[in-house]
């Protein structure tokens, strides 16, 4: 858990190429930039203070920490809980009222939108924040290039729906010499993620895993895993990746064409395994929003909340995305 006085301190078919502004979304560096066109955020005249709590997803905790900072940088009577134990947390917590947000990585299922909506008689508010490749790591030292996701399926599901074999050491993955005999170490998360959810339904064809997976309770987790195995491969969000990972390009099918984790590759649907990150509210349709609630929600979908999405390493959505996020609000 991360508890902050803020102020004081501080897809596989996303639906969203035609979204993509004309203008460059690089600079000559190549690094990432922000649609130009996005809305700077507008301090409002009433007055903002009072607590907040968000619920759920690991993968966004970052996320949520760092929009909490900066929207407390303009109201600076704000204090924010943020919590990360997984997104199947954020349903139940939205439902027993114990926090306003409820962060997931991938979207309720239908019986968490059911239970939802038996409590209250209407559906929670659904919001795209901000979109994720789910990255595949390997140690910096590890020769391999790329992967399909056959070749995934073979190494992280004892079903492989996909169709190809037991992949079990380096060698049977192309690599030579010292790499060839060695076992492959399996990271991954645990069954609260959303991301172990998505990468189960998306990547395994909703097959079953290997017993070999060494389950991590965050993302963080994952990637450390990794860093200090040079022989261990596994999965988590792309704002997880550290200089002691390499995301490796993915296809969809043997002998298809190779593509990296990048935001032009997720945002054309290229990447196999691009994903939006979402945020849960309760929005009684027949009440005025909680002011707090919806100002931090306006924040995260202007230009100011986008750079944030930048800053924790995930990739920033255009403004007519934000557009139809927020007119949810309203």
């Amino acid at each position: 858990m991360q508890f902050l006085r803020l102020g004081a301190v501080a897809l596989t078919a996303l639906g969203v190429a035609a979204l993509l502004p004309a203008t460059t979304q690089a600079d000559d560096a190549g690094k990432l930039q922000l649609d130009p066109t996005l809305k700077s955020y507008t301090k409002v005249s009433e007055k903002i203070s009072g607590n907040l709590n968000s619920v759920g997803s690991d993968t966004m905790n970052n996320l949520m920490t760092y929009w909490g900072e900066e929207f407390a940088r303009v109201y600076p009577g704000v204090r924010i809980q943020v919590e990360g134990k997984g997104s199947s947390t954020a349903p139940p917590a939205l439902i027993e009222g114990v926090s306003q947000f409820g962060p997931m990585s991938r979207k309720m299922k239908s019986r968490e939108l059911d239970d939802f909506e038996k409590k209250f008689g209407y559906k929670p508010t659904h919001l795209r924040t901000s979109l994720d490749a789910l990255a595949v790591f390997v140690h910096r030292d590890n020769p391999l290039k790329s992967l399909s996701l056959a070749q995934v399926d073979g190494m992280f599901s004892s079903s492989r729906k996909r169709g190809g074999k037991e992949l079990s050491t380096w060698g049977q993955l192309g690599l030579t010499g010292a790499w060839a005999k060695r076992a492959v170490n399996l990271y991954g998360r645990n069954a609260a993620s959303g991301t172990y959810g998505y990468f189960k339904k998306v990547a395994l064809k909703k097959g079953d895993y290997s017993n070999r997976v060494k389950e991590q309770p965050g993302s963080a987790g994952v990637v450390q895993g990794i860093t200090e195995d040079k022989y261990a491969i596994g999965y988590s969000g792309i704002g997880y990746k550290t200089s002691g990972v390499r995301a490796l390009p993915l296809s969809t099918k043997d002998g298809g064409k190779f593509y990296e984790a990048s935001y032009a590759n997720v945002m054309s649907e290229a990447y196999p395994l691009g994903r939006f990150l979402n945020l849960y509210i309760n929005k009684a349709p027949s009440k005025a929003m909680d002011p707090l609630v919806r100002e931090f929600c306006k924040f995260i979908f202007s230009k100011q909340g986008q750079q944030v999405v930048l800053k924790a390493g995930f990739l920033p959505l255009t403004e007519k995305i934000c557009v139809k996020e927020r007119a949810k609000l309203l």
